[in-house]
Protein backbone atom coordinates (compact mmCIF):
# COMPACT_ATOMS: atom_id res chain seq x y z
CA UNK A 1 0.00 0.00 0.00
CA UNK A 2 1.37 3.40 -0.94
CA UNK A 3 1.88 6.23 1.53
CA UNK A 4 -0.92 8.22 -0.10
CA UNK A 5 -3.34 5.29 0.23
CA UNK A 6 -2.35 4.66 3.85
CA UNK A 7 -2.79 8.31 4.84
CA UNK A 8 -6.09 8.53 2.94
CA UNK A 9 -7.44 5.50 4.79
CA UNK A 10 -6.26 6.87 8.13
CA UNK A 11 -7.93 10.23 7.50
CA UNK A 12 -11.11 8.56 6.22
CA UNK A 13 -11.31 6.47 9.41
CA UNK A 14 -11.62 9.71 11.41
CA UNK A 15 -15.13 10.26 10.00
CA UNK A 16 -16.68 7.63 12.26
CA UNK A 17 -15.11 8.92 15.50
CA UNK A 18 -16.92 11.09 18.01
CA UNK A 19 -15.26 13.86 20.01
CA UNK A 20 -13.90 11.51 22.68
CA UNK A 21 -12.47 9.14 20.05
CA UNK A 22 -10.73 12.04 18.33
CA UNK A 23 -9.38 13.30 21.65
CA UNK A 24 -8.01 9.83 22.41
CA UNK A 25 -6.11 9.75 19.11
CA UNK A 26 -4.71 13.25 19.73
CA UNK A 27 -3.66 12.39 23.28
CA UNK A 28 -1.97 9.16 22.14
CA UNK A 29 -0.02 10.82 19.33
CA UNK A 30 0.64 14.39 20.40
CA UNK A 31 -0.10 14.71 24.11
CA UNK A 32 -2.30 17.44 25.57
CA UNK A 33 -5.56 17.77 23.64
CA UNK A 34 -6.61 21.23 22.39
CA UNK A 35 -9.68 22.68 24.12
CA UNK A 36 -11.92 22.20 21.10
CA UNK A 37 -15.54 21.21 21.64
CA UNK A 38 -16.35 20.67 17.97
CA UNK A 39 -15.77 17.15 16.65
CA UNK A 40 -15.55 18.53 13.10
CA UNK A 41 -12.86 21.04 13.99
CA UNK A 42 -10.86 18.49 15.96
CA UNK A 43 -11.27 15.97 13.11
CA UNK A 44 -9.77 18.53 10.71
CA UNK A 45 -6.90 19.22 13.10
CA UNK A 46 -6.11 15.51 13.50
CA UNK A 47 -6.30 14.99 9.73
CA UNK A 48 -3.96 17.95 9.21
CA UNK A 49 -1.44 16.55 11.69
CA UNK A 50 -1.55 13.09 10.06
CA UNK A 51 -1.03 14.54 6.58
CA UNK A 52 1.66 17.00 7.69
CA UNK A 53 3.60 14.17 9.35
CA UNK A 54 3.42 12.11 6.16
CA UNK A 55 3.94 14.76 3.50
CA UNK A 56 5.40 17.78 5.31
CA UNK A 57 3.85 21.04 6.41
CA UNK A 58 3.07 24.08 4.27
CA UNK A 59 5.92 26.43 3.52
CA UNK A 60 5.69 29.85 5.19
CA UNK A 61 4.59 31.71 2.04
CA UNK A 62 1.74 29.29 1.29
CA UNK A 63 0.55 29.39 4.91
CA UNK A 64 0.54 33.22 4.82
CA UNK A 65 -1.42 33.28 1.55
CA UNK A 66 -4.02 30.92 2.99
CA UNK A 67 -4.44 33.10 6.10
CA UNK A 68 -4.94 36.19 3.92
CA UNK A 69 -7.48 34.40 1.70
CA UNK A 70 -9.35 33.02 4.70
CA UNK A 71 -9.56 36.45 6.31
CA UNK A 72 -10.81 38.00 3.07
CA UNK A 73 -13.45 35.28 2.64
CA UNK A 74 -14.85 35.93 6.13
CA UNK A 75 -14.70 39.71 5.95
CA UNK A 76 -17.98 41.60 5.76
CA UNK A 77 -17.58 45.23 4.74
CA UNK A 78 -19.34 47.68 7.03
CA UNK A 79 -20.29 50.98 5.44
CA UNK A 80 -21.77 53.97 7.26
CA UNK A 81 -25.50 53.56 7.67
CA UNK A 82 -25.34 49.79 8.13
CA UNK A 83 -27.30 48.58 11.14
CA UNK A 84 -26.37 45.49 13.12
CA UNK A 85 -28.64 43.73 15.58
CA UNK A 86 -28.02 41.00 18.12
CA UNK A 87 -30.34 39.59 20.72
CA UNK A 88 -28.70 39.26 24.12
CA UNK A 89 -30.57 37.93 27.16
CA UNK A 90 -33.93 38.71 25.60
CA UNK A 91 -33.07 42.28 24.53
CA UNK A 92 -32.29 43.36 20.98
CA UNK A 93 -29.04 45.33 20.82
CA UNK A 94 -28.77 47.57 17.75
CA UNK A 95 -25.59 49.20 16.48
CA UNK A 96 -25.20 51.71 13.67
CA UNK A 97 -22.04 51.97 11.60
CA UNK A 98 -20.93 55.61 11.36
CA UNK A 99 -17.94 57.32 9.72
CA UNK A 100 -15.91 57.37 12.93
CA UNK A 101 -16.79 53.83 14.06
CA UNK A 102 -20.03 52.69 15.67
CA UNK A 103 -22.93 54.08 17.67
CA UNK A 104 -24.74 52.12 20.35
CA UNK A 105 -27.44 53.64 22.57
CA UNK A 106 -26.37 57.12 21.55
CA UNK A 107 -22.72 56.56 22.50
CA UNK A 108 -19.80 56.49 20.05
CA UNK A 109 -17.45 53.48 20.03
CA UNK A 110 -14.32 52.79 18.03
CA UNK A 111 -14.86 49.04 17.82
CA UNK A 112 -17.55 46.39 17.89
CA UNK A 113 -15.54 44.60 20.57
CA UNK A 114 -16.00 47.56 22.92
CA UNK A 115 -19.75 47.40 22.33
CA UNK A 116 -19.85 43.64 22.85
CA UNK A 117 -18.01 44.09 26.15
CA UNK A 118 -20.45 46.82 27.19
CA UNK A 119 -23.39 44.53 26.40
CA UNK A 120 -22.06 41.32 27.96
CA UNK A 121 -19.63 42.49 30.59
CA UNK A 122 -16.98 40.12 29.19
CA UNK A 123 -14.41 40.20 26.41
CA UNK A 124 -15.74 39.28 22.98
CA UNK A 125 -14.55 39.53 19.42
CA UNK A 126 -17.05 42.15 18.25
CA UNK A 127 -17.34 40.85 14.69
CA UNK A 128 -18.06 37.37 16.04
CA UNK A 129 -20.56 38.66 18.62
CA UNK A 130 -22.56 40.38 15.88
CA UNK A 131 -22.35 37.38 13.54
CA UNK A 132 -20.00 38.95 10.99
CA UNK A 133 -17.44 36.15 11.06
CA UNK A 134 -17.85 32.43 10.94
CA UNK A 135 -17.25 30.72 14.24
CA UNK A 136 -14.93 27.87 13.32
CA UNK A 137 -15.66 26.16 16.58
CA UNK A 138 -19.26 25.43 15.66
Amino acid sequence: MSLVQRVSQEVEALRCLDLEGLRAIWRERWGAVPKLRSPDLLRHAVAWRIQAAAFGELDADTARQLRVQRAAAHHVALTPGTRLAREWKGAVCEVEVVESGFRYRGEAYRSLSQIARTITGTRWNGRRFFGLTKDDDE
